[in-house]
């Protein structure tokens, strides 16, 4: 009887975690769309200055750290928005896992890997220039997901 009981329990327990993760990655799945959909693949720095936490960290195995929102949209700006092409970043794969305090979501630990592209000639159309893995944390502050740390690694050509 009390292994029927705790069978129970844990199934249920199983199920309201599921729920709440499945809820998380949906939401964590809308501030990448966001971020990249949006803001990367059109350039919108307003999207970027929402999403972007104040103290972010960026860390880039190829282009090295940036640190502060006023960098990474300055650096933004003047490189990937001032580019002879716009640059498509196309999410591959990823995974969310929460993050609590004292028993309180406080933050989203996002992996996963992406491929962006460039249409440098009209005629062949988007080609694929480099895949690589990442980690975004996403933090809440007052109830909206802030990116707060960014690392991008294990860039590959194509």
């Amino acid at each position: 009887m009390r292994v029927m009981l705790l069978s129970c329990m844990l199934c249920l327990c199983w199920g309201v975690s599921a729920q709440q993760n499945e809820q998380l990655f949906s939401e964590i799945r809308a501030q990448d769309s966001l971020l990249f959909d949006v803001a990367f693949n059109t350039c919108d720095l307003a999207v970027f200055e929402r999403l972007v936490a104040d103290d972010l960290e960026f860390y880039h195995d190829q282009s090295g750290v940036m640190v502060g929102k006023d960098t990474f949209l300055a650096n933004t700006k003047n490189g990937l928005c001032n580019l002879d092409y716009q640059p498509i970043r196309r999410l591959d794969q990823m995974q969310v896992f929460p993050m609590y305090n004292q028993g309180g979501l406080y933050a989203a630990l996002q992996t996963g890997t992406h491929s962006f592209y460039a249409e440098f000639d009209h005629q062949k159309g988007e080609q694929l220039t480099s895949q690589a893995q990442f980690a975004h944390l996403w933090v809440l502050v007052d109830g909206a997901w802030k990116l707060s740390r960014i690392v991008s690694y294990d860039h590959q050509a194509p």
